[in-house]
């Protein structure tokens, strides 16, 4: 695991601390909820934060005693859903669940995202992390990365990712536009399901995107995936390498799912959701449909996330402000 990154909570002690850890003192939080709980995913259905979302949702349904649902609200590299939640009334009925994108969108374009991560949001909790894929249709005459690089530099192509300055498009700018200095056309779609479909179906020769919903499709031959953000390789596709065996180490650009809160929500009730989401991640059931999406639970108290948030946002700020400063756009 990197240095910097969240340590993640095996199965064993998600499903034994953290059931011991929070049951008791979630009794005895206040009586929230008394009405439904809307789970605002700013990207289009079938991508990793959705189909977490949707897991989750179910899991916390049970859980809290009232009906958990997801309202996707895509667009504007994810703008359109974060400032939602930014306006939405702290009372514990609205929360964010979105991917890096949320902080990636900020330090790139600045105050013109319309929210700060820091100042309009309160981090609830992490709850799944799953490795970034680059992967081409299965007419793409490469099947390795370095052939990919040797195709960019004679022929136009173009990539799909969830969005304008969501992390996918910042890592593959850097690879292609920086480290292979060849243009590939960059095509934002509203979601990494819809960018997948794109690929699958030639639309678009090349994603940039979350693994979840690909490995299917790769074992159908519809897609070749040349490399995966993640330490290891998958478990689910051994024979593709990481971009850290390829030699991009820096490149390790995993995407994890966050649940945030509006920045003035009361305490008792962030910390009933955050015990209730690891209760949820502990669940037998949703840990092997996160596991049919390569996605891994997270979890951790509050100030974990929190401190985790804070490193990813100096991170992907540091990032930012060098491809800037190389003259990427």
């Amino acid at each position: 695991m990197h240095p910097n990154r969240m340590i993640y909570l095996s199965t064993k002690i998600i499903v034994g601390f953290l059931i011991a850890l929070s049951m008791p003192s979630f009794a005895q939080t206040t009586a929230y909820p008394t009405k439904p709980i809307r789970l605002v995913v700013p990207f289009a259905p079938g991508g990793s934060t959705d189909v977490t979302a949707r897991i989750l949702a179910q899991k916390l349904s049970d859980i809290l005693k009232q009906s958990v649902y997801v309202e996707n609200k895509a667009g504007a590299g994810a703008s359109i859903g974060v400032q939602a939640v930014a306006s939405a009334s702290p009372d514990g009925y609205t929360f964010l669940v979105t991917s890096p994108a949320f902080l990636v969108n900020a330090a790139w374009n600045g105050p013109s995202a319309g929210y700060s991560p820091e100042k309009d949001f309160a981090p609830i909790s992490i709850a799944s992390t799953l490795p970034m894929g680059i992967f081409v249709n299965e007419k793409v005459n490469a099947n390795s990365l370095p052939e990919l690089q040797q195709l960019a530099g004679k022929e136009n192509l173009s990539y799909a990712t969830a969005g304008t300055s969501t992390p996918p498009n910042i890592t593959c700018e850097n690879l292609f536009r920086l480290m292979w200095k060849v243009d590939i056309t960059h095509i934002p779609y509203k979601g990494s399901g819809p960018a997948l479909l794109a690929t699958v179906s030639g639309e678009t020769p090349i994603t940039c995107g979350a693994m979840t919903g690909v490995t299917p499709f790769a074992k159908q031959g519809k897609v070749k995936v040349l490399a995966v953000s993640s330490d290891k390789r998958l478990a689910s596709l051994p024979n593709v390498p990481t971009l850290i065996e390829l030699g991009y180490p820096t490149l390790k650009d995993d995407l994890w799912t966050g649940i945030f809160a509006p920045a003035k929500t009361p305490n008792d009730i962030k910390q009933k959701m955050n015990q209730a989401i690891n209760l949820a991640l502990s669940n037998p059931d949703l840990i092997e449909k996160f596991d049919q999406n390569d996605l891994l639970p997270v979890g951790g108290n509050i100030k974990q996330t929190s401190d985790y948030i804070t490193s990813e946002i100096d991170r992907w700020n540091k990032t930012i402000k060098e491809i800037k400063s190389k003259g990427s756009n």
